[in-house]
This record gives C-alpha cells, sequence and structure tokens, in this order.
C-alpha cells in the first residue's frame, strides 16, 4: 500500500540568480531542518538532518513544480534541470527555469517579490512522537520519499491529516499502554509459587473450616 502524500511550507524566501543563459535558476530551500513548524492542528513538526538522505542517496526522481501543479512543470532531476542538496540549514534546491509559460511566470513572479515561499511534497518513511518543552505534541520526521519541491505563492499549503492520523494512533496506542496491566516479574511469581507461600494458602483455608 502506497504511503499518502503530505506537504509542508518553508518559511524560507529564494532568489532568481542570472545566469547568463535563459531565464535564470530559482535557488532556494523548501525545507529547514530541526524548526518547530507552526501549531499544525494540535501539534507541531520539525524535519530531522537525515530525513532526506535515503531519497538522495537512492536517487529517487524528483520534480520541481510551481504550486506543485503538473502543468507548472520547472524542472527534474533526471534531465539534471533541478539539483538537490543538504546543507546545515536544510534540503536545497536550484531550478534552471525553463523557457515555458510556466518558467517565464515564475521568473517574473520572483523577480517582483510576488513568490517568494519554498515547500516540499513527501510520503512519510519514518517519524517520531514526542513533546516539546511546553508539553505540545511535536512529530519529527526521520526520513522520507520526497516527491516534489516548489515555489508557491501561498504559504498555506498544510496537508496535516496524515500526520494527525499518526497522533492519533500514538494517542491510542500509549492508552492502551497504560490500561494493560503489568506483568509481574519472575521473581515474584516464585514468591506467588513458592512452598511458603502455598503452606500458609493452605493453613489459612483449615483456619477457616
Amino acid at each position: 500500500m502506497e504511503r499518502e502524500l503530505e506537504i509542508r511550507t518553508a518559511a524560507q524566501t529564494f532568489e532568481l540568480r542570472a545566469t547568463g543563459k535563459g531565464l535564470g535558476t530559482l535557488v532556494g530551500y523548501a525545507a529547514v531542518f530541526n524548526r518547530h513548524s507552526q501549531n499544525l492542528g494540535g501539534f507541531v513538526e520539525q524535519v530531522d538532518p537525515a530525513a532526506f538522505n535515503k531519497s538522495l542517496a537512492d536517487g529517487v526522481p524528483v520534480m520541481c513544480r510551481g504550486n506543485h501543479e503538473d502543468d507548472m512543470l520547472l524542472g527534474t532531476t533526471w534531465a539534471e534541470t533541478l539539483r538537490l542538496s543538504v546543507d546545515g540549514t536544510g534540503l536545497k534546491y536550484e531550478v534552471d527555469l525553463p523557457d515555458t509559460g510556466a518558467g517565464r511566470d515564475f521568473a517574473a513572479l520572483t523577480a517582483r517579490g510576488d513568490v517568494k515561499w519554498s515547500s516540499f511534497a513527501f510520503r512519510t518513511i519514518d517519524d517520531e512522537w514526542s513533546m516539546t518543552e511546553q508539553g505540545f505534541p511535536l512529530r519529527t520526521l526521520r526520513a522520507v520519499q520526497l516527491v516534489d519541491v516548489a515555489p508557491v505563492n501561498s504559504p498555506a499549503y498544510l496537508d496535516t491529516s496524515v500526520a494527525a492520523r499518526s497522533l492519533e494512533q500514538r494517542n491510542a496506542e500509549a492508552a492502551a499502554a497504560e490500561a494493560t496491566p503489568p506483568i509481574p516479574d519472575q521473581d515474584e511469581q516464585r514468591d506467588t509459587h513458592s512452598p511458603l507461600s502455598v503452606m500458609a494458602l493452605r493453613l489459612d483455608l483449615l483456619a477457616k473450616q
């Protein structure tokens, strides 16, 4: 069963660099590491620095699409028009804008400052739940399958339904663990069935007859 797609936006601006050919190259961060997100509906989230390691090492095909739309394709890793890397800040991307309607639109909108956020789409491979210092549920993305990166004109790309279900499952597991009576250790079990314990039980029963 294929994991569900999730989308997050990084509050990081990007820039359009002139390259001397074509429309230029968009450079930005699709994700920032170890930074708590805004409240995502009862929890916050952060990206582990190793979250994208497997996708990058495996050469997973990744696209750059404006606003995550198929008709706004800007570059791909397999054509080497999109380049991805990881540094101390986060997941960095560089995309050579094509001479297409979408490419020209994003070049113009970026130059004017209308488009200034980046986003990434992914499927969760491994996540971990804990609590912040303020006692708020914290989800850490440990490993993800990267699907695309995108310059976006709205920071509201927050599809958190998958994460919300993950939190519900974690809470249910915690509640079930609390409701399960503890299993006595072997010493306790030996004490319960020791000859002295059995003898005491028999004497107690005889006394009650």
